[in-house]
């Protein structure tokens, strides 16, 4: 292991606005002449980005006693001279390899580390080591005369090219240079589109797996649902719903909204769903599994100003009757034969979760009876903008907006699907809240 080397100011063994002709052996320490050993070590730093106001730098790793390895005078694309750096070794590449490097050209008859230079059972041993020193940075492996095998052994293992170490010319040596960076840097953007399709694609998975699936099994209710995330390319955003059946027969339905609608607000929002179903089942209903939703919330969130509206039904098992409990939450439509869709008298509600400490939330028996339809939705439905203006929908606009869907004879999965299409339309695009709507049918 070398010997740790103090950080001092990052100056190059050899730095040049041009080539300084053969390398040659330095002093007692084996470096290249022209400036002192211990630049600051930075193996891992990204490579400078190259624009028309950048030097390219040339790192060369090469170890030529006889010193008849020279690099001729290279300009770049924009006629600047291509600054050179050299090291007779890995250690002392380590130490060169700052970040305003943007090209290695290594020989590929370097001496592996530890070990002496063989043609034995893998010659690509130093370049490995190199590109595993320095993955953001282009490589250009320097071969033999007439070995173009080796060379296309060296692009297969990671370099950009490779060049013949007795055909090197300024010309030629600056356009690999040129081209070699680009290559890398196409590469890098390649591989981080990549990354980012394939994290796109196990975000969705996982998001799919995280939307509830309704457990309504024995009862003779109708479930639809309609989703729309605010978040651009997501499937979930910070509105959550659920329903279930519990074993005594009675339907249970939730709608919710995390304010916010990032990330975060989405994982919130499943952590709410999820805790209200095993409440639910537990046997919690009305005030006191609002009350411990609350301290779920209190737990999970943030900070203090995040909060979450809430409305909850419960249905009795004959279907005629409902126990409704909002938190903060618009009130459900319903509808029901020959009566216009109107809204739940509710005028008691509580406050959103997570907003006063010891809140209550008192539950009220609503009559629904014989034939109904029942809307749950969050607010992203009633918050869009109607045109161009500042006006929004509104309740009243929706209560109408669906009356006249009604009114064309649509229901579930089509009233849904109209219903939320119309209010994207009357907001001149898509809507900037998450929006939830779920319904519930019971015919006799």
């Amino acid at each position: 292991m070398p010997v740790p080397i103090p950080r001092q100011r990052a100056i190059p063994a050899v730095e040049s606005g041009q080539a300084q002709g053969a390398f040659s052996p330095g002093g007692p320490s084996g470096e290249a002449t022209g400036g002192p050993a211990g630049a600051v070590p930075a193996p891992q730093a990204a490579t400078t980005p190259v624009d028309s106001t950048t030097n390219l730098t040339l790192l060369v790793i090469e170890d030529d006693p006889a010193g008849s390895l020279s690099v001729p005078e290279m300009l770049d694309a924009a006629g600047k001279p291509i600054r050179i750096r050299t090291a007779r070794n890995l250690t002392e590449a380590e130490r060169l390899l700052t970040d305003d490097v943007h090209c290695i050209l290594l020989d590929l008859a370097l001496p592996a580390p530890g070990r002496a230079a063989t043609q034995s059972d893998d010659e690509l041993t130093t370049l490995k080591h190199v590109l595993r020193l320095a993955p953001r940075h282009a490589v250009l492996a320097l071969t033999a005369s007439g070995d173009a095998e080796r060379g296309a052994q060296a692009v297969r293992v990671g370099a950009q090219d490779y060049l013949f170490r007795d055909e090197l010319d300024g010309r030629l040596l600056s356009r690999a240079i040129r081209y070699a960076v680009e290559r890398k840097r196409s590469d890098r953007a390649e591989r981080r589109l990549t990354e980012s399709r394939l994290r796109a694609q196990e975000n969705a998975r996982l998001e799919r797996g995280l939307l509830p699936t309704p457990l309504l099994e024995g009862s003779s209710l109708r479930f639809a649902a309609r989703y729309r995330p605010g978040r651009s390319r997501a499937l979930l955003g910070g509105d959550f719903y659920d329903t279930v059946r519990t074993p005594d027969g009675t339907v249970h339905a939730m709608i919710g909204d995390v304010c916010g609608h990032g990330p975060d607000e989405a994982a919130l929002g499943v952590e709410l769903r999820i805790a209200w179903r095993a409440l639910t089942f537990a046997g919690l209903c009305g005030d006191e599994l609002l009350s411990t939703l609350q301290q779920v919330l209190e737990h999970e969130r943030e900070n203090d100003e995040i909060f979450a509206t809430l409305c909850t039904v419960d249905i009795a098992p004959d279907g005629r009757r409902a126990g409704l409990c909002l938190a903060g939450h618009p009130s459900p439509l319903i509808s029901r034969p020959g009566r216009p869709a109107e809204l739940l008298p509710y005028e008691n509600g509580g406050p959103a979760l997570g907003l006063l400490p010891g809140a209550r939330w008192p539950r009220r028996q609503v009559e629904l009876g014989g034939e109904w339809s029942l809307m749950l939705y969050t607010d992203g439905l009633i918050e869009g903008h109607i045109g161009e203006g500042k006006e929004r929908l509104g309740q009243d606009g929706m209560v109408d907006l669906v009356r006249r869907r009604l009114a064309e004879g649509l229901a579930g999965e089509e009233l849904l699907r109209a219903t939320v299409n119309e209010v994207r339309d009357l907001n001149g695009g898509e809507l900037t809240d998450d929006v939830a709507v779920l319904l519930l049918d019971r015919t006799p």
